[in-house]
């Protein structure tokens, strides 16, 4: 098996589809309306629910998807503020970048929220983590 895809429930489609375009540089691939009779809520043990799903892909076609939820019914819980990257689930989502320092100063004059700041976590390699729309934890890393 081959991972192809990680999927985030957020809420608000529109800022999140801006935000995962406009700001880190990927592309919408396809929306879909997923109204109950769909069958979503099969797959995701939620019977009955609705959803909006996003498809987004890197420009440069690498093979790799960011799926985006807005789930209308049920309305998901807001993720907790608390939450630390040593809680046990999925911590982040990582980003390549060419130059971690530079795509930070730019972020950052886009009022991106960080955790930290670049570090050099091993020689020549780059890593910085920052929340996306919904407080869902970001990595930008460069590999030397």
């Amino acid at each position: 098996m081959t991972p192809e895809h990680v999927a985030i429930s957020v809420s608000n489609m529109e800022r999140s589809v801006e935000f995962y375009t406009s700001v880190l540089g990927l592309r919408v691939a396809r929306t879909i309306d997923s109204p109950p009779e769909r069958g979503l809520g099969r797959i995701v043990g939620l019977p009955g629910c609705s959803a909006v799903i996003a498809h987004l892909v890197p420009e440069d076609g690498a093979p790799f998807m960011v799926e985006l939820f807005e789930y209308r019914d049920p309305v998901g819980r807001p993720l907790a503020r608390e939450r630390s990257q040593a809680d046990i689930g999925i911590s982040h989502i990582g980003f390549a970048s060419p130059d971690v320092r530079a795509d930070y100063a730019r972020l950052r004059e886009l009022d991106v929220e960080f955790l930290g700041e670049p570090v050099e976590f091993r020689p020549g390699v780059w890593v910085v983590y920052f929340r996306g729309p919904d407080g869902e934890v970001c990595e930008l890393r460069q590999a030397g």
